[in-house]
């Protein structure tokens, strides 16, 4: 009975720590920290790409530019996207991050990247455009874009480069932020202050005109 007992607790020993990376397991896909460290996953996967992304593009030839206006009877998209699609990516030089845009601003599309709000024009229409996404994943270096810096939008239709004109911090509960416009502009909103634990109170938008439209042929 001596000989068996180093195995017995041994056994013990096993079944405890099993128990314990299980438990740790569950606490760790059922928190923030899971959506968290996926979130910057995404960001860190993303961002390396933009500087290979605008290398590509200043080695291809210069097209000329393009009016921004788009004729009222001209329609830059077939069909709209459903909840879920990925639509585009946005693109902001200021901080050389390329970021893919999903339709719908529910959890599922801000874990994956930007959410457009489906309550709004696409980009490039006329009207208000408004992407949405999370300051502690791919928004974290957001704060410092601000007046005059580009933000850049590359969808089926074409590339649209807009240019901050303002940028405003508001209330979390503030809905002029998805209000109408009477010219194509993108408003691109996350939540505020960066460094805030928890749930933040208050919203950092950069409101975006229409600088430059490039359709695709």
């Amino acid at each position: 009975m001596t000989e068996n007992r180093p195995s017995t607790q041994k056994k013990k020993w096993l079944l405890v720590t099993a128990a314990c990376f299980l438990i740790l397991g569950f606490y760790f896909t059922t928190t923030n920290t899971y959506t968290l460290l996926k979130g910057y996953a995404i960001y860190k996967w993303n961002k390396p790409e933009a500087t290979e992304t605008m290398a590509q593009a200043q080695a291809k030839p210069s097209k000329p530019e393009k009016k921004a206006a788009v004729p009222d009877d001209h329609e830059l998209y077939e069909q709209r996207p459903e909840t879920g699609d990925l639509m585009g990516e946005l693109y902001i030089p200021k901080i050389k991050a390329t970021l893919p845009i999903y339709h719908g601003t529910d959890e599922d599309e801000l874990e994956k990247g930007v959410g457009h709000y489906a309550g709004s024009v696409l980009p490039g229409e006329d009207d208000n455009s408004v992407l949405s996404g999370h300051r502690d994943t791919i928004f974290r270096e957001l704060g410092e874009v601000g007046k005059g810096d580009l933000l850049i939008t590359k969808t089926e239709a074409g590339t649209f480069t807009y240019k901050v004109r303002k940028v405003r911090i508001v209330d979390a509960d503030d809905r002029t932020v998805i209000v109408p416009k009477p010219k194509a502009t993108l408003t691109v909103t996350t939540c505020y202050p960066f460094s805030y634990i928890g749930s933040a109170p208050e919203r950092y938008v950069l409101v975006a005109d229409l600088l430059k439209t490039e359709l695709n042929e």
